[in-house]
């Protein structure tokens, strides 16, 4: 019988990604997957924290990174079957279509359609009041937040849809929704989805 992968979750207290990333695993293993866990806490070596940082969480399989920040069941489940998260991400369709702009006119998404979409994006988004996309993303330091936001602010600009964005030390919080109708659209998640992709 061949050995167990070995996943490795680089954590840090206090964590609400890792704390999700961890429960992530915790669905994976009770799916049937198996692995061997090993979970390491940045803080009590200076020279993880300088590697990872606020970059955590950060999960390895048998030593090769599989996923940064954005961790969900595909994303674990490719990794362990050997297969890359960067080729095949959950959210990558997505990324790969434009945002079509909304004149009005039309409902927003019901629960129905905004379940699939938000599976499809995977990571950290959430859907909130079925009303708007938000997640937050974390930095070492208040220049790499703001460079981020620029680099959001280029994809809006080029999509012609935009966020509302709020930037602080070392963090970017992302709200996403189509204001013309008040409510999420399929573009919605279009923009979630390179938003992500352009993220560390």
């Amino acid at each position: 019988m061949p050995p167990l992968p070995v996943v490795t979750l680089y954590t840090r207290e206090g964590c609400h990604l890792c704390d999700r990333a961890a429960e992530v695993i915790d669905r994976v293993r009770r799916g049937g997957k198996g692995f061997d866990l090993r979970l390491i806490d940045v803080d009590v070596d200076p020279a993880l924290v300088l590697r990872y940082g606020n970059d955590v969480p950060v999960i390895l399989v048998d030593g090769v990174e599989a996923a940064r920040h954005r961790i969900d069941e595909s994303i674990l489940e490719r990794a362990l079957e050997g297969k890359s998260s960067n080729e095949e991400d959950a959210g990558s369709d997505l990324a790969r279509m434009s945002c079509v702009p909304c004149r009005g006119g039309v409902p927003p998404l019901e629960r129905a359609a905004i379940e699939p979409l938000l599976r499809r994006l995977g990571g950290t988004w959430r859907v909130e009041g079925y009303h708007h996309l938000e997640t937050e993303y974390r930095f070492p330091d208040f220049r790499k937040a703001l460079e981020f936001t620029n680099r959001i602010g280029e994809i809006a600009e080029a999509e012609g849809h935009h966020p509302d964005l709020e930037l602080s030390w070392g963090r970017v919080g992302v709200r996403i929704y189509t204001h013309k109708i008040d409510g999420l659209t399929e573009s919605d998640f279009v923009l979630a989805a390179k938003i992500d992709e352009a993220c560390c």
